[in-house]
């Protein structure tokens, strides 16, 4: 079977988009130290127009989130590249994207041959998600749900992903994470966001997983805040 990228590599896009889909790899992302080969190609080869409304097509390559409504963005194509690329995706891991949005970050690593399941709050979000990853062929699964429970239910993941900056890693997304595993989001630190790694490390299982991250700050990231991951008040008696 063709792999999705291979099989949109031989499609007749449209020259403009596809004009614009190098542009952006060779004057956004290759400057500014992204380097991973995989994540070149899925990025150069994905149509990021495809996850957008009509209106919004000529953002679609802008080094800059665009606007979806309600807070909620498609990340800046830099922004989202170094986070993917600190996150590594690794072929036939098991990885959670948290607040999936319309689908695009998840495309992107599944076409690194991750096995990804998006997660997110928004109906309207999943639906376009759910048109845009069937016709381009990439076997996501999408859930919906709170975006501060992730996807519990499930095995623990290999890798997780929240697709935006955050005030907190909720307790309930770090338990979901294997030991020796890893998270990867932008942390809003000072008013300024923070892109980290966090990893559990190994030896670590059941309850214990509550807390013990061990977060490193990578560089500064900015982009749209998600405000279900403001912090929740913790109540003493």
């Amino acid at each position: 079977m063709q792999h999705p990228v291979e099989m949109m590599a031989s499609t007749n896009l449209p020259a403009s988009f596809a004009a614009a889909r190098q542009f952006m790899v060779d004057s956004q992302l290759r400057p500014n130290k992204v380097s991973d080969p995989r994540l070149l190609d899925a990025m150069r080869t994905i149509p990021r127009e495809r996850f957008l409304p009509p209106h919004l097509l000529p953002l679609a390559y802008a080094d800059q989130d665009v606007p979806l409504g309600d807070g909620r963005v498609l990340m800046a194509p830099l922004a989202f590249a170094r986070l993917a690329q600190l996150l590594l995706p690794v072929a036939g891991e098991r990885l959670l994207v948290v607040a999936g949005g319309a689908g695009y970050g998840a495309a992107v690593l599944a076409a690194c041959d991750a096995r990804v399941v998006a997660v997110d709050d928004d109906e309207a979000l999943i639906a376009e998600a759910r048109s845009a990853l069937t016709a381009l062929g990439f076997p996501v699964t999408l859930r919906h749900g709170p975006l501060r429970e992730g996807a519990p239910g499930l095995d623990l993941w290999d890798a997780i992903f929240i697709e935006g900056q955050v005030a907190e890693i909720p307790d309930a997304i770090a338990r979901q994470l294997k030991p020796g595993g890893r998270l990867v989001t932008v942390l809003s630190r000072g008013g300024n966001g923070v892109a980290v790694r966090a990893e559990r490390p190994r030896g670590q299982a059941g309850d214990a997983l509550l807390a013990g991250l061990a977060i490193v700050p990578a560089f500064d990231c900015a982009t749209a805040v998600l405000s279900a991951f403001d912090f929740t008040p913790h109540f003493e008696l």
